[in-house]
């Protein structure tokens, strides 16, 4: 496994306490700066030897690039990710508010807290680590796939075509009866402004893939995934399932899996690589 940290962040002896570091003591890690300085350490010395190669930029425009974010790419332009919070919102848990049980008790609660969403999403501005994907996709064209976690629609606004909202969009609503998404903004904040269905007068959902609900393009994520030479996870906790086991489908077939993120996720140990940061910096230096 490689970790990557930004220069002028590097402090690689800090990392020989981590748990990673101490469960793995049979495989040998790479602690590397983005600049100048590479730091390749031996478990079996417990030494860390100072090497010089550099991360060369654009390694990932030669490749089928298959491209997973998570929330935590959207947290860097100001919204909310709500299992970081406490997984509250108005004092209501989230899956009080995101399940198909929370619609069908209170619909009215339910389009309150997506009315929020839509407004905060709205508001949002994408990042540079949106507009470095969409800078990646113009250069790989059809190979590069992109498939989101996230409902809001800042890999669009960043620039991004080719993007797969895996759990739904905030901005599409779909008949209850009909089961057919269309485009909306609206905002429904009380019982007497929810929305119904044109055609057969039905209630209007989110279309959203709540908890308990199946992830939305499976097969379309599989048969990518199948095609790409790198997978490059951004931003996720590795905690949601089935996104979170991507990483090990790629590591049967053989592909490069890279990640990207502040913190790292909890199936950190599936990775080739680990870039620690935020997107928005150590995106644009790697493509």
């Amino acid at each position: 496994m490689h970790y990557w940290c930004p220069e002028g962040d590097l402090n690689p002896h800090d990392l020989l306490g981590s748990a990673d570091f101490k469960s793995a003591v049979s495989a040998d890690f790479t602690i590397r700066a983005f600049s100048h300085h590479i730091f390749q350490f031996h478990p079996a010395t417990a030494i860390i030897y100072l090497c010089t190669s550099p991360l060369l930029p654009g390694s990932l425009q030669a490749t089928v690039s298959f491209v997973l974010t998570g929330a935590g790419i959207s947290a860097e332009s100001g919204l909310a990710t709500f299992r970081g919070s406490g997984g509250l919102w108005n004092g209501h848990r989230v899956d009080q508010v995101a399940t198909p049980e929370a619609w069908e008790a209170d619909p009215a609660l339910v389009w309150r807290f997506y009315s929020m969403r839509r407004r905060d999403a709205m508001a949002a501005e994408p990042n540079a680590a949106h507009r470095a994907l969409a800078a990646i996709e113009h250069s790989l064209a059809d190979n590069f796939y992109l498939f989101t976690q996230n409902v809001d629609d800042l890999h669009e606004r960043g620039g991004s075509i080719r993007v797969h909202h895996m759990h739904g969009s905030l901005f599409h609503s779909r008949c209850v009866a009909c089961d057919l998404p269309f485009p909306d903004q609206g905002f429904y904040e009380d019982a007497d402004s929810l929305p119904r269905c044109a055609l057969c007068g039905s209630p209007v959902r989110p279309h959203i893939v709540w908890f308990g609900e199946i992830t939305l393009d499976m097969d379309e994520i599989y048969r990518q995934l199948d095609r790409a030479t790198v997978l490059l996870v951004v931003g996720t906790s590795g905690s949601v399932y089935p996104a979170a086991g991507l990483v090990n489908i790629a590591n049967r077939r053989g592909i490069r899996t890279l990640y990207v993120g502040p913190e790292e996720p909890l199936n950190a140990s599936a990775f080739d690589e680990i870039f620690l940061g935020p997107a928005t910096e150590v995106l644009p230096k790697v493509v």
